[in-house]
């Protein structure tokens, strides 16, 4: 017997999202083993319980979801810059003490339809551990990208851009990689270019994923020109090999290109950016070059971790940026928040919905009085949708949310 069945509902199937009626979904032991199409559902008459991908919030940093708005009225650099900024001197003081709002905020992710995300974590071994911690508490899966607890260089060796690791900063990498999936520091200014070989080597011997900031501002292109002669963008690719890239608000043309060319994932934040007083990501220019994006919330104190406003606010960005009411189609905003991430992330988290792959999926309620006659039915789940809709959220068939009172046979 199935542990979960469906009948008589709408699914999104494959990497193109393609809606469908759906006879019956049935999940066996984590797994979706059966899926009877009926006919396309591109528009609803009287509503229906709609089976999405779950989603993958692609950058985020829980740590500091103890401090909602706490960056209120502070530049990027008063906010978010080690050693001195607010969120590093909180962090600190508070030490384990943010693991319930972590925990708390990963199950608000759960009631969102979101399984997965991808955390940029704070204070070294002892932040991945708490991350770590709270992830198996929730069921929520999280890919945590470690930071040094404290730069390993001061302000002159940077400058020159010729130190190695010390000792004690290797025997910290060590340490992180033992429980993270990877390392990340917030930009290529963070480290010298010998320590950014060094990690690369170490985190490939290891199989861990490398990730980076960039381009959140001009700052991170002029200090990268004017200390290695590289921008931070072309380090990043060429000297990290990032598997993952981060923000890209004041990309231009030839970066843009540079990235496509690389095939790199990116995410994008317009949200955290819009926040912050940032330029917004060239979302349409970046769509256009072929770049894979996906999308996430960016730090705790900004936003909250919920995908469903921020395809919304990046849909209508990029419709802007496009000049044309045509361009994006809804789906591939959507995409940014699985298939595309499934790109990324691979068997960690398909993306997708189809037979044999894991029950990674969200179930929503379009019998809702705002939802239940759309015209477009990927448009409404962009534009219209709240996490208020979200009936249950599954990762590899594991129940991490289900509404009271939802009853997924009936």
């Amino acid at each position: 017997m199935p542990d979960l069945s469906m009948k008589n509902c709408v699914a999104l199937l494959g990497p193109e999202l393609d809606p469908w009626w759906v006879d019956e979904l049935e999940v066996t032991d984590g797994i979706i083993t059966r899926i009877d199409l009926r006919s396309p559902a591109k528009q609803l008459d009287a509503g229906a319980r709609v089976v999405i991908p779950s989603m993958a919030n692609a950058h985020t940093h829980m740590g500091d979801s103890a401090l909602p708005d706490g960056a209120t009225g502070l530049t990027l650099e008063e906010a978010f810059f080690r050693p001195n900024g607010y969120k590093y001197r909180e962090l600190e003081a508070r030490g384990e003490s943010v693991l319930p709002d972590i925990e708390a905020h990963l199950s608000y992710m759960a009631r969102s339809g979101t399984s997965l995300h991808a955390d940029f974590r704070e204070m070294g071994a002892t932040g991945a551990a708490l991350l770590r911690k709270a992830s198996k508490a929730t069921g929520v899966d999280s890919i945590i990208l470690s930071q040094f607890k404290d730069s390993p260089f001061d302000a002159s060796e940077l400058e020159l851009d010729q130190a190695s690791l010390p000792a004690s900063a290797i025997e910290e990498l060590e340490a992180m990689l033992e429980i993270a999936d990877g390392f990340s520091e917030s930009t290529m200014n963070d480290l010298t270019t010998p320590a950014w070989a060094e990690i690369r080597d170490t985190t490939r011997s290891k199989g861990k994923l490398r990730a980076i900031h960039c381009l959140e501002n001009a700052g991170y292109r002029e200090l990268s020109l004017s200390r290695t002669g590289k921008g931070d963008l072309v380090r990043a690719i060429e000297l990290l090999e990032a598997d993952l890239i981060i923000h890209l608000t004041v990309a231009n043309t030839d970066e843009i290109a540079i990235l496509a060319a690389s095939g790199t994932p990116a995410v994008i934040n317009p949200r955290a950016n819009a926040v912050l007083g940032l330029p917004l990501p060239p979302i349409a220019a970046l769509m256009e070059a072929g770049v894979t994006l996906l999308l996430g919330t960016d730090n705790g104190m900004l936003n909250s971790p919920n995908l469903f406003a921020e395809m919304d606010f990046t849909y209508k960005v990029a419709r802007s940026q496009f000049a044309d009411p045509r361009f994006p189609d809804p789906a591939a905003i959507l995409k940014m928040a699985t298939s595309n991430a499934g790109i990324a992330f691979g068997d960690r988290f398909p993306g997708q919905i189809a037979e044999g792959l894991p029950a990674n999926l969200c179930v929503l309620d379009f019998h809702a009085p705002h939802l239940r006659h759309t015209r477009n039915l990927l448009a409404s789940i962009v534009t219209r949708t709240t996490p208020t809709e979200v009936l249950m959220t599954l990762h590899h068939g594991k129940v991490l949310h289900r509404h009271p009172g939802f009853d997924p046979s009936a």
